[in-house]
């Protein structure tokens, strides 16, 4: 029986028809609490804006609470979406969380505005170019929670000089180059842009340069998961997750709905293939299928770690998902 490949978790803190924010939140507490038990190495939070069924805009504040309600599980941002903040800003609130949480705490950043341009405007000012300053951001962003920082005028305080894991996230190539020129470990949103994720992992590996944080290439897929008891059930639970991305690519967003498989099949051809697309690393099945699976997934990409977002109605059936996939992981 060979280790088993570290497995992780993303939520978004997502409103379920019939719930709101406070209840959201409290889910994805619960998920950290119950993935904490099985061994799961990190959960990460996402930054999103002007999206009403989305709870986790306040991202480094819900990556409190949650590392607050639980002990020892890794707690960080996937991710924190660089351009939108001041790297000064972003490594005070980083350092206050890992001085909070010693050796706890991640930081994984992302170039794009995580909402659509209107609100990126409301976000970012006059600094709509600030995309293009990603990696001079990220640079200046080291620096501040560098130890060498301490002639500097300028200083991050509580950040400067603690170790808080820097991951690059990407959703196409462009990422994947800079995260290997500066030799930091690599995630990758396949779980919603699988499109380059091939193109994106061979880049980063192609190119990497050792550094001080990472010797090695190391690369994250971040996956949708629907696990439970029969391949049937799994299938029935994941109409919900489907429903949402019909109403991302048709503009009707709505609260995660309970699973109805019908309601899923009224849209167009082109709808349902552009769903398709978008959800091409997603993972639906029993035990048994999800290991054969993901096996072959994991082999296939070559990546270091699995990180598994599940978007399903039932708050119960969402944890029981986490429990198969750790169940199917083992020994892969």
């Amino acid at each position: 029986m060979t280790e088993q490949i570290p497995l992780s978790a993303l939520e978004l803190a997502v409103v379920v028809e019939g719930g709101d924010a406070g209840t959201a939140i409290e889910s994805s507490v619960r998920v950290a609490q119950h993935i904490e038990e099985l061994g799961y190495r990190r959960i990460w939070l996402a930054e999103h804006h002007n999206m009403e069924h989305i709870a986790s805009s306040a991202t480094a504040v819900l990556i409190g609470h949650v590392a607050g309600r639980t002990k020892t599980i890794r707690v960080g941002s996937g991710g924190v979406m660089l351009p939108n903040h001041t790297p000064l800003i972003v490594a005070e609130q980083f350092g206050t969380l890992e001085t909070l949480y010693p050796g706890r705490i991640d930081l994984g950043l992302g170039r794009a505005p995580g909402t659509d341009q209107l609100t990126a405007m409301a976000l970012r000012k006059n600094n709509m170019h600030a995309a293009f300053q990603f990696p001079d951001d990220v640079k200046e962003l080291q620096q501040f929670l560098s130890g060498d920082n301490v002639d500097s005028k300028v200083r991050a305080f509580p950040g400067e000089g603690l170790d808080i894991p820097i991951w690059i996230l990407g959703s196409s190539t462009d990422s994947a180059h800079l995260a290997a020129r500066l030799g930091l470990p690599y995630a990758f949103a396949s779980h919603f842009a699988p499109a380059q994720f091939r193109a994106a992992v061979s880049i980063y590996k192609r190119e990497f340069r050792p550094s001080e944080h990472l010797n090695e290439p190391y690369v994250m897929a971040c996956v949708n998961v629907i696990g439970a008891d029969t391949d049937e059930e799994a299938e029935f639970l994941s109409s919900s997750l489907y429903r949402m991305f019909i109403g991302i690519l048709t503009d009707q967003r709505q609260p995660l709905q309970p699973p109805n498989p019908s309601l899923a099949l009224a849209w167009s051809p082109e709808v349902q293939q552009a769903v398709n697309n978008m959800t091409a690393c997603t993972f639906v099945g029993s035990k048994d299928t999800l290991s054969r699976q993901l096996s072959a997934f994991i082999a296939e990409m070559g990546i270091n770690e699995l990180m598994a977002t599940s978007y399903i109605y039932d708050l119960n059936k969402r944890l029981a998902s986490f429990t198969i996939l750790k169940e199917a992981l083992q020994g892969i």
